[in-house]
């Protein structure tokens, strides 16, 4: 799946360079689940980027499936985001005058989906997050964990082989936090997802079998048993 090999992106503000991934080596298999810790500003979300072809790397190579996205056209580089890669973010995203279903559509459009066939699949992926009943809420009407099941069926409505989430929980409270965890661990199973998490909550990532800690644009990562 992925294959990073000596990443680095260093960023200039003002006279200060900024190195924000010193060498990145890093793989992750096919149906991965992956949680990324460490703290602020020491790399986190610009690994996540990376993966997500969202930013390109100063150096180095990111390899999806054998394609190096540092290297691909930003044309097809947006092809491959909007076919391959579901997003998940902490401040949902969603788009206030849409429902929920019509958020969802919204991930459907880029690929030439009919509109009817949109309609069907974003309920269906509502009512995989258990939000059948909630099609025509806006995001005003819907709580804190609400929105962010809709924003997972929004990432997993195009049937993408990787969901990354950066701090997707960052924003709900605890019973909030574990209702979303499950629909994201669920959907991780049973669509056969390659996952990677960035998160600041130490109960979250001791649920991953992978851990990757990162510290001055440094990676170290550990196999973990878990239940």
């Amino acid at each position: 799946m992925y294959d990073l090999t000596a990443v680095t992106k260093h960023y200039t503000r003002g006279k200060e360079t900024i190195h924000a991934l010193n060498g990145i080596d890093l793989t992750i298999a096919d149906g991965d689940r992956l949680v990324i810790q460490g703290p602020t500003g020491g790399g986190k979300s610009t690994l996540l980027q990376m993966l997500g072809g969202l930013d390109r790397p100063s150096s180095g190579q990111v390899l999806l499936d054998g394609t190096d996205l540092a290297a691909l056209p930003e044309a097809r580089l947006t092809r491959v985001r909007s076919e391959s890669i579901g997003f998940v973010f902490q401040s949902f995203n969603l788009i206030p005058t849409l429902t929920a279903q019509e958020n969802v559509e919204t991930a459907l459009v880029p690929l030439g989906v009919r509109a009817k066939d949109r309609r069907e699949r974003a309920a269906e992926a509502l009512r995989s997050v258990g939000l059948g009943e909630r099609l025509t809420h806006l995001p005003a009407e819907m709580s804190g964990g609400q929105q962010q099941r809709v924003a997972i069926a929004r990432a997993l409505v195009k049937r993408p082989k990787v969901l990354l989430a950066d701090e997707p929980t960052g924003n709900l409270d605890e019973s909030m936090r574990d209702e979303v965890m499950e629909v994201l661990e669920t959907m991780w199973k049973e669509h056969g997802l390659t996952f990677v998490m960035v998160t600041h909550d130490s109960a979250i990532a001791r649920r991953a079998p992978r851990l990757a800690t990162i510290r001055k644009g440094a990676i170290t990562v550990t196999e973990r048993a878990v239940s």
